[in-house]
């Protein structure tokens, strides 16, 4: 099932229930602010000149850059609500395929697993994100792992 309805539980969420996000193009200034904030300047990223000489032929967006992107559109399509307390991991992290100035990449988001936590309070989620570009390409792919928040029925008294 895809939808894009806001989430507040933990209950909410079911394995099978999934998101496709809007796009996001990335840009060069994208690439050139996250290089400057990380300090991160490796040339396969920061030197159009080197990067021509390599298998790219150009700059690419850093790894870290695409999975962030995926993290935010996610968080943006309200997919998640405000259900979440915690990222507790990030599994299986691939990089699959170069993210180029220019690419326009979007998220599916799924939920894989929810389980009730060993407290009333909380369970946790486990969410596949597969980053798809312009093209339809898979470029990236992981598992959140999250923390999300439960109700407990107040006990009659």
């Amino acid at each position: 099932m895809t939808f894009n309805r806001l989430r507040h539980t933990f209950a909410d969420f079911a394995v099978g229930d999934a998101v496709v996000t809007a796009g996001r193009t990335v840009d060069i200034g994208d690439i050139t602010t996250f290089a400057g904030l990380t300090g991160d300047h490796y040339p396969l990223h920061t030197d159009e000149e080197y990067c021509r000489a390599t298998p790219f032929g150009g700059r690419v967006a850093h790894g870290p850059l695409t999975y962030g992107f995926a993290v935010g559109l996610v968080a943006l399509s309200g997919f998640l609500g405000d259900a979440i307390i915690a990222f507790l991991e990030c599994q299986g992290l691939r990089a699959l395929a170069p993210v180029r100035p220019g690419d326009t990449i979007r998220v599916r988001a799924e939920v894989a697993e929810a389980a009730p936590g060993s407290k009333p309070h909380h369970g946790t989620l486990r969410i596949d994100y597969t980053v798809i570009n312009q093209k339809d390409e898979e470029v990236m792919r992981f598992r959140m792992v999250l923390l999300a928040r439960r109700d407990v029925p107040q006990e009659q008294g």
